[in-house]
């Protein structure tokens, strides 16, 4: 049987065939910031990127930041997609998936979790105004672009940036960003979390940036129960850090849960 297509310009086809595994971006990537890791997965499924609002090709800008309005995307993806998805997600994306197994139980076989935790009340995005305002945009080339960031991390946000007239940008508006991380600082996201009855995988960083102690309780306080790793070495952006060892945590947790 053939799979199913997906056109819309804001879905990435990684190819594969079998289940769905559905990749949700962070905050200012896009679906293509996943290609270091969509070859290695299809061997598990049919793999598909989905750019969010206000990200890369999706045309949903200017407003509409709701979680649940995220999620509410996502649930199109995967039934466009014809069955119940694994559903990896970073950073956002990996809010964005748990609220989607909370809130549509029946399109989730699992998640993954990567750097993300649901208490962030009381952060703003004050201090994020400051670090973006003293990027030099516009970049000249994406080499430039890989230089300031440096690492791996720099391959990582070399996939954020398109060439305008004047050089190269992010491909989301530093508004929209400011828009959708705000509520991040003002809601609770426990209450979703204890609604995920799947298995749920939580892939933290050593060197997060999250509150202490929240990603090791996810996998305990989701009804679904499932796994927490801490990786040695890693920053935020764990799966480009510590390719190898994401890898294998990934890889397992779906040699686990496909077999279900």
């Amino acid at each position: 049987m053939a799979e199913p297509t997906v056109t819309r310009p804001e879905v990435v086809d990684f190819g594969g065939s079998g289940p769905p595994i559905l990749l949700l971006h962070g905050l200012m990537g896009r679906a293509s910031t996943w290609r270091p890791v969509a070859p290695w997965l299809t061997r598990y499924g049919r793999v598909v990127g989905l750019d969010a609002r206000g990200h890369g090709a999706s045309p949903h800008r200017g407003g509409g930041w709701r979680t649940e309005d995220f999620a509410a995307d996502a649930a199109a993806a995967v039934e466009e997609l014809g069955a119940p998805a694994v559903v990896v997600g970073h950073s956002m994306g990996g809010l964005h998936a748990w609220t989607l197994a909370a809130i549509r139980p029946e399109l989730v076989r699992a998640v993954v979790v990567e750097d993300m935790a649901p208490d962030q009340r009381g952060r703003t995005v004050d201090p994020w105004r400051a670090h973006f305002a003293s990027w030099p945009v516009p970049f000249a080339s994406l080499d430039d672009v890989r230089a300031y960031f440096g690492g791996p991390v720099g391959d990582y946000f070399a996939e954020c940036f398109e060439e305008r007239a004047d050089g190269y940008h992010l491909t989301a508006d530093l508004d929209d960003l400011y828009g959708i991380a705000a509520e991040w600082g003002e809601r609770d996201f426990w209450p979703l979390v204890e609604r995920v009855t799947c298995p749920l995988l939580a892939i933290e960083a050593e060197h997060t940036a999250m509150p202490p102690g929240q990603q090791a309780r996810l996998p305990v306080r989701a009804p679904g129960g499932g796994h927490h790793l801490v990786v040695a070495g890693a920053g935020h952006v764990v799966h480009r850090d510590a390719p190898l060892t994401y890898r294998g945590a990934v890889e397992a947790f779906l040699s686990e849960v496909l077999t279900r």
